[in-house]
């Protein structure tokens, strides 16, 4: 019994995790209980470790080698993980001439530089006033001719009235009125060097007289901080809504006093196909520099009429057949929610950016919608809502075809 336990403790120790027990015929069979070591010819080929436990002979005493002897720390650039290994794929370790595998150098994308942008900055209206002003009291002056003094008033809302014309002002805006509304351009002004050879073609096309100006004088009459080099000088006119219309959407824009808005005003209802819009008194002119250029210039293509009293005009409207609808956050239902009926001739009523629509124009309106919306925001611009509403108009005003 104690000779069969010795062996069963003798095979275990023999064994090796992993490999399997069957002895390999290539090298001869060597005595059970023999302690002596192997010719180098019949020792075990490369991967096959002594008979034993890892670190103990067969005896049970421990075998001295590699983890016995004093370790230096590792550093890199020493022989690679696991020993045999190369370094991450390459035998020689060498990072500088490593590849891809379809030969390609990688190329490694850097943030580009941002160059600094020309901040757009608009000219308030007081500082163009006191141009014009100045230039008056400067009549003598060579630099102030009176043709540079009647363009330097169109600057300013009482010149505009008093003259009956309006500037232009940037590459677009010019494009926009020479293309499409030429019978009110009377002269196009610009700088000297002005390089867009393309539009100065388009000018000389439509048989328009150009004049060059100063970089200076060109400063004087933009309205902004970095000119574009280029202002149309045009006659006012424009184009009333047809309120006879079977179908149509009109906007009522009641005090709206800020340019960009009304220019973005403009430029939605030219988007989505509204029949025009009727600005109320205390609005700003649509004839103002900054309202030209928010609008690109289209705001001729927008049938509109201008310094109109809105409450006679809303009774006027409902005379026509127009619902009117104004915007109120205190409303209870959305522009889908009233009958269809009541939709085909519509007319928004949108009010001023602070004080938002005359609450007596609310009253006057025949329905009252809110734009639903997060809790978390009390109001929205002007210029945004109405882009709400008119996508919405459209919507319905296609199902009603």
């Amino acid at each position: 019994m104690s000779e069969e336990k010795k062996r069963t403790v003798r095979m275990t120790l023999d064994r090796k995790f992993g490999v399997s027990e069957k002895r390999d015929e290539r090298r001869p069979r060597r005595d059970e209980g023999s302690r002596e070591e192997a010719p180098a010819g019949d020792r075990p080929f490369r991967g096959e470790r002594p008979r034993g436990v890892r670190g103990l002979r067969e005896d049970g005493s421990r075998r001295e080698g590699r983890f016995d002897r004093e370790r230096r720390p590792r550093r890199f650039g020493d022989k690679p993980f696991g020993g045999r290994g190369s370094r991450f794929g390459r035998r020689d370790g060498d990072f500088s001439t490593r590849r891809p595998l379809d030969g390609h150098v990688p190329v490694y994308r850097q943030r580009p530089e941002r160059k600094a942008e020309l901040v757009d900055e608009n000219i308030d209206e007081a500082t163009l006033e006191a141009r014009s002003v100045q230039a008056e009291q400067n009549a003598d002056s060579a630099s102030n001719p009176p043709w540079f003094r009647k363009l330097l008033a169109l600057t300013t809302e009482k010149g505009r009235e008093r003259e009956g014309k309006f500037l232009g002002e940037g590459a677009h805006v010019v494009e926009e009125l020479v293309s499409k509304h030429r019978e009110i351009v009377i002269a196009i002004y610009a700088v000297e060097g002005f390089e867009n050879e393309e539009l100065v073609e388009k000018i000389n096309e439509a048989n328009i007289t150009l004049h060059t100006l100063s970089p200076e004088q060109m400063k004087q009459l933009s309205s902004t901080v970095t000119p574009q080099g280029i202002i149309a000088f045009c006659r006012i006119a424009n184009t009333k809504p047809v309120y006879e219309s079977s179908r149509s959407v009109l906007t009522l824009v009641d005090a709206v006093q800020d340019p960009g808005n009304l220019g973005t005003l403009f430029r939605t209802s030219l988007g989505f196909g509204s029949d025009g819009m009727v600005l109320g008194r205390g609005t700003v002119s649509p004839f103002n520099p900054k309202v030209v250029r928010g609008s690109s210039g289209t705001f001729l293509r927008v049938p509109f009429e201008f310094d109109i009293d809105l409450i006679d005009h809303i009774n006027f409207l409902r005379s026509k057949g127009y619902t009117i609808i104004a915007t109120d956050l205190h409303a209870r239902q959305a522009l889908k929610d009233i009958p269809k009926h009541k939709l085909r001739k519509m007319a928004f009523l949108v009010g001023n950016e602070g004080a938002g629509t005359n609450q007596y124009l609310i009253e006057l309106a025949d329905e009252t919608v809110k734009i639903p919306m997060s809790s978390e925001l009390e109001s929205l611009n002007v210029s945004v809502a109405h882009g709400i509403l008119s996508y919405e108009a459209a919507q319905i005003q296609e199902d009603l075809k």
